[in-house]
């Protein structure tokens, strides 16, 4: 339990490096990965919400994709990424 506690701390942190000023974010998001929930993230240009999933999917070793929806999306088009 101890090491668990460890490592997810030390992600934490690296995400909190990696991504500054959107603290409540990270963690609710890390929240989301380590209960394995889903998370939307909404919000303008600029937020680095992108570079966050990416941190995330670093820490954990996960494959990272980005899908950029269109009005015009049908999730047909998902199932060909």
């Amino acid at each position: 339990m101890q090491n668990f506690l460890q490592r997810v701390k030390a992600i934490r942190e690296g995400l909190h490096q990696t991504v500054v000023g959107q603290d409540r974010t990270i963690d609710l998001l890390l929240t989301c990965a380590l209960t394995g929930s889903h998370a939307l993230l909404v919000g303008v240009p600029g937020l680095a919400k992108t570079l966050m999933v990416k941190a995330l999917a670093a820490a954990f070793h996960w494959k990272f994709a980005r899908i950029q929806f269109t009005p015009d999306l049908m999730p047909a088009d998902i199932n060909r990424i």
